[in-house]
């Protein structure tokens, strides 16, 4: 009896367990880099972040005091505790950078050139030599460390020497690449929509056929433009090529959304002797928000999370490095292996994104799903 109005469908059931299984999947990478962020990078590396609750067994590496040494007939003795003042519990040993837990604890490791060691669980040692070393050897060992998390990360970055200036310089960019992109598809978008002229159908055409264009195609020669006109790595260069790559977009979904108001509304005021003009500022736009605030919760996610374009069209000097290149090029480096600074960098750099996004989410899905309904 599925068919009867009000009835539930028999696939309900399905879609919601789909629903829930999709959103979990999204989850889970998004609790594993907030539990990331509050490790530090030795635990890191060796647990993954669901381990994080238990103890982290990491290998460790000290010196023996030479000075301690005390001289037997077996030869000298070394003795001591690998913790120092502290207290831990070791569960195995070596005396070798290459093999750093080659014995169990409590037995006698022999070691080259007929050196003996031998580690308690407690942490402490006797280090046996027939004849006394020239420096203080080392001792390695694994120890079950306690799970350890911090705000570590969160301080590096948020305190961190131009942090400020960074946050300063996103906004300075995000924002004039959002607002001026809009400002520019709203025209575009109720001509396309609701005037005729010569040609209206091919320039739809080229607008939707330069969706597909990978912006990557376009970053060397916009460059070279931007360092005719004089524009180059600037400011000013950065929001035109945001709102180069942004306007076909823009112009897209808007003109969607207008083509799909009454006609009515719009004949009525132009029989009433309202211009273009007047028709677009004082019904057409205010009737189009929802698209319009569609669009700009795409375009400040993009321009506030970019990287690539930052980099190429933004002058090199770290004053002018937005948060994505501080983080880059400052905190993490050429290579980027610091997983706890970059998991905090994540969080810290989507704060903003997401104030933005839950303001205007009502506005999302009304503005994209516009026009595809008759």
């Amino acid at each position: 009896m599925t068919s009867i109005a009000g009835s539930r469908s028999a696939l309900a059931w399905a879609v919601n367990i789909s629903v829930v299984a999709l959103v979990v999947l999204w989850l889970i990478p998004t609790i594993g880099l907030l539990v990331s962020s509050f490790r530090d990078r030795d635990q890191i590396s060796v647990s993954a972040w669901w381990n994080a609750p238990f103890p982290v067994e990491q290998n460790y590496a000290v010196k023996a005091d030479l000075g301690t040494a005390t001289q037997t007939d077996a030869g000298f003795v070394l003795s001591g505790n690998v913790f120092g003042e502290g207290t831990g519990t070791v569960t195995q040993f070596g005396g070798r950078r290459a093999a750093p837990t080659a014995f169990d604890v409590g037995t006698v490791g022999d070691l080259p050139r007929d050196r003996q060691l031998q580690v308690n669980a407690d942490g402490s040692f006797e280090f046996t030599f027939p004849e006394l070393p020239r420096r203080d050897p080392s001792i390695y060992f694994a120890a079950a460390s306690p799970p350890s998390f911090s705000l570590v990360n969160y301080d590096m970055i948020l305190n961190s020497n131009g942090m400020a200036q960074a946050f300063i310089n996103t906004l300075t960019v995000t924002i004039p690449a959002t607002i001026i992109p809009i400002l520019i598809a709203a025209f575009a978008a109720y001509a396309l929509a609701w005037m005729d002229f010569a040609g209206r159908g091919f320039l739809i055409a080229v607008i939707v056929g330069l969706l597909v264009v990978p912006l990557q195609l376009a970053l060397v020669p916009l460059l070279q433009l931007h360092n005719q006109v004089g524009i180059g790595q600037s400011f000013l260069g950065i929001w035109m090529a945001h709102t180069g790559f942004g306007l076909p977009l823009a112009i897209y979904l808007l003109r969607n959304y207008m083509v799909g108001l009454p006609r009515d509304i719009i004949e009525s005021a132009k029989v009433d002797g309202a211009t273009d003009f007047q028709v677009f500022t004082k019904i057409v736009l205010p009737l189009s928000f929802p698209a319009l605030a569609s669009f700009a919760i795409f375009q400040f996610l993009w321009t506030w999370n970019d990287l690539l374009v930052a980099k190429v069209f933004l002058p090199s000097n770290s004053e002018s490095w937005v948060m994505t290149v501080k983080i880059a090029d400052d905190l993490l480096g050429s290579r980027g292996g610091d997983w706890g600074i970059l998991a905090a960098a994540a969080f810290v750099s989507i704060a903003v994104p997401l104030l933005v996004f839950f303001t205007m989410q009502r506005y999302l899905v009304r503005g994209l799903l516009a026009g595809s309904v008759k």
